[in-house]
């Protein structure tokens, strides 16, 4: 029932789009659109490459200060064939479905701790991994178009094409079915975000795995899975997994969670690994092949012995990085630099590329934190500067984060590697606290990994550099990761 209200409303909602659509755009509008460019005059006032959290924001912010703003949008396929809506990362394939499926696997703790507070439970609670897809991929459906529908509001030209730059001011757009329109802006804003990397030097990757980019649309259970990295999406994903009652291991190469606290993410291991998931450590896959009866047979090594293994999978799922998405934009024909490295865009405080009228925000951008509500907000900042409405930059320093594992794990500030790298040990101080959550109390639960630091400068007045909370509930002041 929930399902069919979902989609009556999607449909409800499909129908006024199509409704203002025609009404709003102009007979022969890409034509015109292609026409101005060719003859020069700028046919936006700000173009924005990129219809994720950071590009929407921009574009809606400048819409409604008054400038005439065009999006241009378009995912590519996932090598499993995995394809979504507008918003980008964060609402198709990261914080809001991830965020969903980690519920949905902290109430299959609830109904465990049920039986303590008086609840009379069956033994066995099943859980049906269909109706919960569903039901998330409705909700992001929900969200595709109300996006569509914002920008229609705001009378926001939307381009469903892929966006390559001609120059510094004009940019081609390319449908699916290969017809071309040229856009010109005053301001260009490069927001296209990133996608998972695949490891396309062992044996069977890309034709055998998936990454976080399909894990949320898929339609049946992915079963027995091994997740292979371990960054906040590796363990996010093998933790709710876990929680769905799903077979799952974490194939981990060296650390965990690098770059932030390793005495918490130690913590947020060791809470995993009590609770069901396991760990192949300090070890690497070599290749998959899929059998005959359509499992998965991996084979890796242990780096420490040279000794080699293999298990069978019903899915894999690669979390080893992410790759921002400007390969395809010719930003050499405008101009634009990059760090040859990492392949992001080079920008300054003012979002500003190497061409002062083209800007990048988000995750394509170098330097910047890759978190949905940092791109919003500097969307929005670039936005009102480019209105004369603001002088405002987007401050990025002391940014709270929180890694949605089992056992949440929310942190501001310096790790404590960090600041004694910046400050020396002799000048750091910890102060620290094991804690039990009251609802791990009556259900007893072992509060083993709960801990809270802060870390400190020695000297007074003392001031905080760092702050560390491993709990339930640990996401509920920082913002969503991606």
């Amino acid at each position: 029932m929930a399902a069919m209200a979902v989609r009556a409303a999607l449909r409800g909602l499909l129908g006024r789009f199509r409704r203002r659509t025609q009404a709003s755009v102009p007979a022969g509008g890409v034509r015109g659109a292609a026409q101005g460019a060719a003859a020069g005059r700028p046919d936006y006032d700000l173009l924005v490459i990129g219809g994720g959290s950071g590009g929407l924001a921009c574009a809606k912010e400048a819409a409604q200060l008054g400038k005439k703003v065009a999006v241009v949008d378009y995912v590519e396929p996932s090598p499993q064939g995995t394809r979504w809506g507008l918003g980008g990362t964060c609402v198709n394939v990261g914080c809001i479905p991830k965020k969903l499926m980690h519920h949905a696997a902290l109430l299959g703790g609830m109904i465990r701790d049920a039986p303590h507070y008086g609840w009379e439970m069956p033994q066995q609670v099943p859980h049906d991994w269909s109706k919960m897809a569903e039901a998330v991929q409705n909700y992001v459906k929900s969200l595709n178009w109300g996006h569509r529908v914002q920008l229609q509001e705001r009378k926001v030209s939307y381009f469903n094409m892929k966006a390559s730059f001609v120059n510094e001011h004009v940019v081609r757009g390319v449908t699916k079915g290969g017809k071309e329109t040229l856009l010109s802006a005053k301001h260009i804003v490069i927001a296209t975000g990133g996608r998972p990397k695949y490891p396309t030097h062992i044996e069977g990757a890309v034709e055998h795995g998936i990454t976080s980019d399909d894990i949320f649309w898929l339609k049946e259970s992915p079963g027995k899975t091994l997740v292979v990295g371990a960054s906040y999406v590796a363990l996010e994903c093998a933790g709710f997994l876990t929680g769905l009652g799903l077979d799952t291991t974490v194939m981990m190469r060296s650390i965990p969670l690098r770059g932030f606290d390793q005495q918490m993410s130690a913590l947020v291991t060791d809470y995993m690994a009590s609770h069901g998931t396991r760990f192949l450590r300090g070890c690497t896959a070599l290749r998959v092949k899929r059998l005959l009866d359509n499992q998965l047979q991996v084979t890796w090594k242990d780096l420490a012995s040279g000794r080699e293994d293999m298990d069978t999978f019903n899915t894999v799922l690669w979390a080893v990085g992410r790759v921002p998405e400007t390969r395809n934009l010719n930003l050499e024909k405008a101009g634009v630099n990059t760090n040859p490295e990492s392949k992001k865009i080079l920008v300054d405080a003012r979002e500003a590329t190497s061409v002062p009228h083209i800007y990048a925000i988000g995750d394509t951008a170098e330097g910047r934190p890759e978190l949905t509500p940092t791109a919003i907000m500097a969307g929005r900042l670039l936005a009102q500067r480019l209105c004369d409405q603001s002088s405002d930059l987007m401050d990025y320093d002391n940014v709270p984060t929180t890694v949605f594992t089992p056992l949440e794990y929310g942190c501001v500030g310096l790790s404590e590697e960090a600041a004694v790298a910046r400050h020396g040990e002799e000048h750091v101080e910890v102060y620290h606290a094991y804690y039990k959550p009251l609802e791990f109390t009556v259900a007893e639960r072992d509060a083993s990994q709960c801990y809270i630091k802060m870390v400190c400068l020695r000297k007074p007045p003392k001031p905080v550099l760092g702050l560390h909370f491993l709990g339930p509930n640990a996401g509920v002041g920082p913002p969503m990761r991606r």
